[in-house]
């Protein structure tokens, strides 16, 4: 199975592969010059004067607002030039956005669409790929118009000129990795559901938590939801897109609090998961209601969040490592990747490094693969928590058979016999078993053989007695054994077993055996039948010992008759 994992997760490193050349080979990225829109701006006036925009610093650093994006003049593709081209782009939170296109002639050809409008140019990898009008010249530059762009990270980000066909070919490669992914998610989500019923771990129904999440931003991040439901407006798909990120980061902190042994967590870790908690909830639950409104220092609260999870995750593995963990292996291989990869997230969140289209990507990809490693982590830890279990439950049942049997002899001793009898269905038969002349044994060979010889007297007892038969030693040399009374051992032939034993130094060793059958409901009754039995047994020894004697059966009580027999008894009575 390990073999298999890693070739599934091979596979969906390969089936990435494509992705990377279908959009470097048609050129470099194009940069965006920004411009705040101001009264009187038009497209034909700004592209006659690309100076009046800023290249030199980051598109973020002006904040939100409506702004004027200049592309880089665009590059001439090779292969056929009739081929329809598309400027692609990484989705932001925008109103609204119109891509004005120069083409040689000098023409401007405009292409609009809103938030509430954007599913017809989202593609999975939630980025927005627009067809450029066809035209008899090439197109030479863009002109982005957004209006109401949060700019957390830029207002336009990675912009490509790629083959149209090219775009949707990419498309194709990323559907079969979110299906893989989501698949494999979704089923490890069922498959733990599935075995909780049966396990009880509380690890479970928080990791199908943690796998819910993961499929929820698999969805948002990817924009496959945007093309599922063509009427969401793509600035709630970086609304929800934030949720289910948060909810991963909330549920993680939840993860790993029942991952580890509790002794991980002792002390001050165990406050900082909840401080940790905290910091990342409320932020979250902020920027989820707010946004767009104080949307910039709302993300600076959510970036900052994560910073403190990544370093809480960080605290976890050192405590865990110091501790001894036996899950440290599993929780590393797991989510180190994610975590390499959330620090990236969050140094570009910082604007301490550029973006790039791979960072979001890879996340994504990690968390699949987290999905099916932490899976196998589950596995063992629930493997583990379940060997101790049985192992637990083996020392109990241990531990009840030592309390329950007669060190010497192997059979029950009073205590379990009386816990065995007692409620017992249909008359019973009880039988009192004593060596004879024991005294005379010890005395004679000591108490070393005589333990020999209650040893091999139990064992003629088990080799003689029927199924479903309790043997017991309840004295030095007493025994008591219980029965049905209709398969009852015969006890002339229980006498004639016990004759012909073998024993220490050739002894001859005989019994003396009191009987008495009778119901064994409660514990009054095997106090009446242990009575009667006991009484027959002296009986046997005071008459000459190597016999059986019975006891009168005790009356076992009918069911009471109908309503019409006192009548009945009455006419009868003379």
């Amino acid at each position: 199975m390990r073999y298999g994992i890693g070739a599934l997760i091979l596979a969906i490193f390969v089936a990435l592969l494509p992705l990377a050349p279908a959009r470097a080979d048609k050129g470099d990225v194009l940069r965006g010059c920004i411009r705040p829109i101001q009264p009187g701006d038009t497209p034909h006036a700004l592209f006659l004067a690309p100076q009046r925009f800023d290249c030199a610093h980051d598109q973020s650093d002006y904040g939100a607002g409506d702004f004027w994006i200049l592309s880089d003049p665009l590059p001439v593709l090779p292969g056929d030039p009739r081929e329809r081209l598309a400027v692609t782009f990484a989705s932001t939170w925008q109103d609204a956005t119109t891509l004005h296109i120069l083409y040689a002639d000098g023409s401007i050809r405009d292409v609009a669409y809103t938030s509430a409008t954007t599913a017809p140019y989202l593609l999975l990898g939630a980025v927005i790929a627009v067809p450029l009008p066809r035209a008899t010249t090439r197109p030479v530059r863009i002109l982005w118009e957004a209006h109401g762009a949060a700019n957390m990270r830029g207002v336009v980000r990675g912009a490509h000129l790629v083959h149209h066909a090219d775009a949707l070919a990419v498309e194709s490669s990323l559907s079969l990795v979110y299906g893989i992914i989501m698949g494999l998610v979704v089923g490890l989500a069922v498959y733990n559901l599935a075995l909780w019923p049966a396990l009880r771990q509380p690890l479970q129904p928080v990791y199908c938590m943690l796998l819910f999440f993961i499929t929820g931003y698999a969805l948002c991040s990817s924009g496959l939801i945007g093309q599922w439901l063509p009427w969401l407006d793509n600035n709630e798909r970086h609304r929800w897109n934030a949720i289910m990120l948060g909810g991963v980061a909330l549920t993680l902190v939840i993860f790993a609090r029942h991952f580890f042994e509790r002794k991980v967590f002792e002390g001050w870790l165990d406050r900082w998961a909840i401080v940790t908690f905290v910091l990342i909830a409320i932020p979250n639950a902020a920027f989820a209601l707010l946004a767009p409104r104080w949307i910039r220092p709302l993300d600076t609260a959510v970036v900052i969040g994560f910073l403190v999870l990544l370093v809480f995750l960080i605290a976890v593995l050192v405590s865990a490592w110091r501790r001894r963990s036996n899950f440290l292996w599993a929780f590393a291989i797991a989510w180190g990747t994610p975590i390499i990869l959330a620090m990236f997230r969050v140094l570009h969140a910082l604007h301490l490094i550029q973006w790039r289209p791979w960072i979001d990507q890879s996340t994504l990809l990690s968390m699949g693969a987290e999905a099916l490693i932490a899976s196998l982590g589950v596995a063992y830890r629930i493997y583990l928590l379940s060997r101790e279990r049985d192992q637990a439950r083996a020392h109990e049942r241990a531990a009840r058979r030592l309390a329950d049997t007669d060190p010497l002899t192997g059979l029950f001793n009073r205590r379990a016999l009386l816990d065995q009898a007692v409620g017992r269905s249909g008359p019973q038969t009880l039988i009192l078993a004593d060596i004879d002349h024991f005294k005379r044994i010890n005395d004679t060979l000591g108490h070393d053989e005589g333990d020999e010889v209650l040893r091999g007297f139990a064992q003629a007892l088990i080799d003689t007695l029927p199924p479903g038969t309790l043997a017991a030693r309840i004295g030095g040399e007493e025994f008591a054994l219980l029965a049905d009374a209709d398969h009852a051992p015969d006890a002339e032939v229980l006498l004639k077993r016990l004759r012909t034993a073998t024993y220490p130094a050739g002894l001859k060793v005989t019994a003396s055996l009191g009987l008495c059958s009778g119901l064994l409901q409660d514990e009054e009754d095997w106090r009446r039948l242990y009575r009667e039995a006991d009484q027959a047994l002296f009986a046997a020894k005071n008459g000459g010992r190597d016999r059986a004697c019975w006891a009168p059966e005790l009356h076992v009580p009918t069911p009471p008759l109908p309503v019409i027999a006192p009548l009945v008894r009455h006419h009868a009575t003379p």
